[in-house]
């Protein structure tokens, strides 16, 4: 019974050892009630008193306290480890020594003889109590501990897994008990672990009785939720997997996750199969319109894709497919309902309906999923028809509504997923920003690669660029880079390129406010070239080897349709927030990972706000992926969290094509970005009219010749 300071009753505590004694747990040296130990518990504060000779491992379960244990106090897994904190306490009354705990035992010694202790730790499974201590819990050992989920940026995820792992001994049949095996294992499950109503199916029976009698009654159960029993092996096992995976409309990345510890232990891309149905999403929608059946093809490339993933990550980490045990998915909502075998025809055309915005639950091999056989798959639910589980994940990982300060997240793809808010409120919707910002439908531009120009600068005086490529540290104009590219050569520009080489290409006035390559400056530098009525930039002279790399300006115009959807969609929501400004800027996705923060705002494709509140997120989709994964409430948490986002559906807004044409100047028309000029000199503004002014000027004269 505990007290208001958690005294707890040293009855419960035999009663513990009784059980122990039941099972076969060695509790080393004699168990003593002739005086009692006071035991406090940091970082928790609990405290209790106990026998002299009680395990610290039960006297913290008695408390509460959150310590890890899969082998139920068998000195086998060596998560329970604790530390002794030495001193004179005045706050507890209690002076703490390391001599208050046994010395060490035959438990011990047999686990150091095949794994290590660092300095001053214990196992508090063997680790008995002699007299007053503090025993300090370090996080690792902690059940809900907290593992760091983006190093750069020091956030934590608390672990708390669904799938648990418990190592049991389960009684042996006789002629005297016709108990059948399963109803031992449950019985032993509650007698251990305190796990009452377990259900069971028959896949799990059909390993049941083999990993039984080949662990001698000693298995290894993961329970799913406290309430399923999913796998059973023979003896000790410490190690099951999950995998987090984000399915893009270009990529699919995956990561495996050890349940136990909350690390990242391999990680895989692949690019995504679809893309021979269709660049885009929309033109994937149209080839299921067109072919008849054409969605069940989609769904069986993804899905023949994840199976790769699945084998290749678990290759990485040395395990086998049947190790992972759960799996998270995000992905737009066409990528969601295709990897469903759902048909994404209703997500083609106004009122862009989902066939489900809930979460979902299922069976691995409902999907054709190749890992085990009673795996569960938990797929993150959608928003809007244009706004899917990625997005969800983004808020996730980034959790903008539990901050006062209004944060934009833009997760950066061929559709662009923005999200608006703060504490008080958060608005959503999808750009049409187009392949281009990945390097598609530009005249020299290719996907991320060795070879392939990453960063750019331009003297603005003679006009000379100089650029990096993936895979070479050197600049182009140094020592030594075209010995260390011979290998890959310079073959294209990728995304983050092609954002550096167009902004340095305006602060340098080669480009003007309204995006036209300027001729002019041809006189300056031969890199100027005539093309026809347009004029291109040669980034890259040819080589006997490669051609060369140039800037046309209907490059320069894909990248303006895109930025200025992408910026449109964000001022819509600004608008409908009644806000000017943002105080942070987060940018998603694998592009928002790699570009330059300045130079995605000199062409406008963000609105001006404090550079230095302006970051990347990384795959903060399939953060949100990892975090579900590993943390079950949070699952309820982004249910509940997705149905306050406010949808905004850009293609039926009136105001969106008006904030398209003025986002089409660089960096805009009318946004004066004066925390960007603090920081980079622009250049000064031409003319540039918009077509609404214009036709307000043609009416304005054509209304004053009437009169």
């Amino acid at each position: 019974m505990l007290t208001a300071k958690w005294d707890v009753d040293a009855a419960k505590v035999a009663a513990e050892g009784a059980e122990n004694e039941r099972f076969g747990n060695r509790m080393e040296g004699p168990v003593m009630s002739v005086k009692d130990a006071l035991v406090v518990f940091t970082p928790s504060g609990r405290r209790g008193r106990f026998p002299v000779g009680t395990p610290v491992l039960q006297a913290a379960r008695s408390l509460g306290v959150d310590i890890d244990s899969v082998c139920g106090g068998r000195g086998i897994c060596g998560r329970c480890q604790v530390l002794v904190s030495e001193g004179e306490f005045a706050k507890h009354g209690l002076v703490s020594r390391v001599e208050n705990l046994s010395p060490f035992g035959a438990v011990e010694q047999e686990y150091c003889a095949t794994q290590s202790l660092d300095a001053g730790r214990r196992l508090s499974c063997s680790a008995q109590l002699l007299g007053d201590v503090v025993i300090d819990v370090p996080s690792s050992s902690q059940v809900h501990k907290q593992v760091v989920r983006k190093q750069a940026e020091a956030h934590d995820v608390e672990l708390d897994p669904l799938i648990r792992l418990h190592y049991v001994e389960v009684q042996q049949p006789d002629m005297h008990d016709p108990s059948g095996d399963l109803r031992r294992l449950e019985d032993a499950l509650e007698f251990e672990w305190r796990l009452t109503e377990l259900a069971c199916d028959v896949i799990v029976l059909q390993q049941l009785q083999v990993a039984l009698r080949q662990g001698q009654w000693k298995v290894t159960v993961a329970v799913h939720a406290g309430r399923q029993i999913v796998a059973v092996w023979p003896g000790f096992k410490e190690h099951v997997y999950g995998l987090a995976v984000d399915v893009g409309s270009t990529t699919i990345a995956a990561h495996l996750c050890d349940l136990a510890s909350g690390e990242v232990v391999a990680s895989a891309g692949v690019m995504n199969p679809q893309i021979r149905f269709g660049e885009d999403l929309m033109s994937r929608v149209s080839y299921v319109m067109m072919n008849p059946g054409g969605e069940k093809e989609m769904t069986t490339a993804v899905r023949a894709a994840l199976n790769e993933l699945a084998q290749d990550v678990a290759t990485q980490a040395g395990i086998s497919t049947e190790d992972i045990l759960e799996a998270t998915f995000v992905g737009n909502p066409i990528m969601h309902h295709l990897l469903l075998g759902i048909n994404p025809v209703e997500l083609g055309g106004a009122p862009f309906a989902l066939a489900t915005d809930r979460a979902i639950t299922l069976w691995a091999v409902e999907i054709d999923f190749l890992i085990h056989r009673n795996a569960r798959i938990y797929v993150l639910p959608c928003i809007a028809g244009h706004v899917g589980a990625d997005t969800a994940g983004v808020i996730l990982a980034e959790r903008p509504d539990l901050s006062d300060k209004v944060s934009l997240l833009v997760d950066v793809g061929t559709n662009a997923e923005i999200v608006l808010g703060n504490n008080q409120r958060m608005l959503a919707c999808s750009s049409p920003t187009g392949p281009a910002f990945e390097g598609a439908q530009i005249s020299c531009g290719q996907r991320a690669a060795p070879g392939a120009i990453e960063r750019v600068r331009i003297d603005p005086v003679t006009l000379e660029a100089r650029f990096k490529v993936i895979g070479c540290e050197l600049w182009s104009d140094e020592p030594g880079f075209d010995a260390a590219v011979a290998g890959s050569g310079v073959t294209g520009v990728c995304g983050s390129g092609i954002i550096e080489v167009l902004a340095e290409m305006y602060l340098a006035g080669i480009i003007r406010h309204d995006g036209t390559i300027s001729g002019e400056l041809a006189v300056r530098n031969p890199r100027i070239q005539a093309d026809g009525r347009t004029f291109s930039y040669e980034l890259y002279r040819a080589t006997a080897n490669a051609p060369a790399l140039k800037v046309m300006q209907n490059d320069v115009r894909a990248i303006q349709l895109g930025k200025a959807a992408l910026y449109a969609g964000v001022r819509l929501l600004m608008e409908r927030m009644g806000i000017e400004k943002v105080d942070r800027i987060r940018l998603a996705g694998a592009f928002g990972s790699h570009i330059d923060v300045k130079y995605a705002m000199v062409l406008g494709m963000i609105p001006d706000c404090e550079l230095e509140q302006v970051s990347s997120a990384g795959n903060a989709a399939g953060t949100g992926a990892r975090i579900a994964l590993l943390d079950q409430r949070s699952r309820r948490e982004i249910e509940q969290l997705v149905r306050r986002v406010e949808k905004i559906e850009t293609a039926v807004e009136p105001r969106f094509q008006e904030f398209f044409v003025e986002a089409m100047a660089i960096p805009h028309l009318t946004a004066p970005f004066d925390c960007l000029r603090r920081v980079v000199t622009l250049p000064e503004r031409m003319v540039v009219e918009s077509d609404s002014s214009a036709r307000g000027r043609r009416a304005a004269r054509r209304t004053a010749k009437a009169d």
